[in-house]
């Protein structure tokens, strides 16, 4: 989207044109203001603007929602959005927003007091220092304290603009993360699975204490298979039981059931026996004729079991030899996560040139890591948010 996008010096006179005498509203102004800033700042402009903040606003105007991410909050509202996390789709749905408070804010009070000749949060020098000698890149980062100890571990697409957010925030935890911080380091991954994987790791190596204030099952509920009275392969959404053996794993029972309902139309499957419709007799997709008859013994086990087979195989990697392959830290590199009866090895990087395709040869460059229920759940919600991965199935003897 920016390959042919014009430099911010070019545009500069045109933003101080558009902004000269006005108030420059947006959500979570602190953050987008100072972007600003910085900007002119190399320009060796003065940038100085009135600014609104529709995340403060909304917070006293309609205190107590859940969220007040610019997403979540217009949604709650009813507000209409189109282009979502595009410049212009942002921009409206917050001009939308904006109209709203105003409307609400009948006195006028707060939108007085609101206003702020600059936004509340400057950063300090010190933070000012750590973020910019962090990247833009994706990888994984460490908040150390005075005494070299890490007390935060978190990934990012975007590392700067990540640790940014947290130098920021007004949360408890980045009030903390703000008083604490003498450094950030950072280890670039490339791959946002590598990150989620080392991220997962580090955090159990390390324990950082304000990671394990905020620590949670990074997933409920969990895809089950068992075989009914007739021969027929059943599927089963439920709550995670790290006994049992699961197809796949989910954050939420909500997104297990999304996925569900993809997945019975995705592989032409019986909404009875995927338990997403409970009845006696046909389920509903036969009476509309994309079932084929498995709810009413009409297809025989052995033809659907392998449809189920096939669903299996493809989310659950169960006794697979494969490699996952994604983005490397350069741009002559690959990231390769191996997974080895069914079981992931660990992970690793490689250049283009190098073919990989042999297991013996893969588990030289692998760095081992525990198959454990968090990495599983990992690699299998990358799996199904990323159908365009690349998958390599590996044979022993290759």
């Amino acid at each position: 989207m920016l390959k042919n996008a014009p430099k911010f010096y070019e545009i500069a006179k045109r933003v101080v044109e558009i902004t000269e005498d006005t108030i420059i509203v947006a959500h979570n102004a602190q953050f987008d203001f100072r972007i600003l800033q910085t900007e002119f700042r190399r320009l060796g402009f003065p940038f100085d603007r009135k600014t609104l903040c529709t995340v403060e606003l909304s917070k006293k105007l309609i205190p107590d929602l859940p969220s007040y991410s610019l997403g979540k909050l217009v949604r709650s509202l009813g507000i209409p959005v189109t282009d979502r996390h595009r410049a212009s789709g942002d921009a409206l749905a917050t001009v939308k927003l904006f109209k709203l408070l105003l409307n609400k804010d009948s006195e006028k009070t707060i939108i007085q007091e609101a206003l702020n000749k600059k936004p509340k949060k400057q950063l300090e020098p010190k933070l000012v220092d750590i973020v910019s000698d962090l990247p833009s890149s994706t990888g994984v980062y460490y908040i150390r304290n005075v005494n070299n100890t890490i007390i935060y571990i978190g990934k990012s697409k975007n590392i700067r603009k990540r640790v940014n957010q947290h130098f920021t925030g007004t949360s408890p935890k980045a009030k903390k993360i703000q008083m604490q911080v003498t450094s950030v380091t950072h280890e670039a991954t490339g791959s946002e699975l590598v990150a989620l994987l080392k991220e997962s790791e580090e955090i159990k190596r390390n324990k950082p204490i304000l990671n394990r204030a905020l620590r949670r099952s990074s997933f409920t509920h969990a895809l089950y298979s068992f075989i009914d009275n007739e021969g027929y392969m059943n599927l089963k959404l439920d709550k995670a039981d790290g006994r049992k053996k699961s197809i796949t794993t989910f954050t939420n029972r909500q997104s297990g059931k999304d996925f569900l309902f993809n997945t019975v139309d995705k592989f032409n499957l019986c909404q009875k026996l995927a338990g997403i419709y409970k009845t006696k007799a046909s389920c509903f997709n036969y009476d509309v004729k994309k079932c084929n008859g498995a709810c009413i013994s009409k297809e025989t086990p052995e033809s659907y079991n392998k449809r189920v087979s096939e669903l299996i195989d493809k989310y659950s990697y169960r006794n697979q030899n494969m490699v996952i392959v994604d983005r490397g830290r350069e741009i002559d590199e690959r990231s390769a996560i191996l997974i080895k009866d069914g079981v992931f090895q660990g992970l690793g990087f490689y250049n283009l040139n190098y073919q990989i395709n042999n297991i013996e040869i893969l588990e030289s460059i692998i760095t081992p890591m525990e198959n454990n229920r968090d990495n599983q759940h990992i690699i299998q919600s990358y799996l199904r948010r990323n159908k365009r991965l690349k998958v390599i199935q590996l044979n022993k003897n290759n």
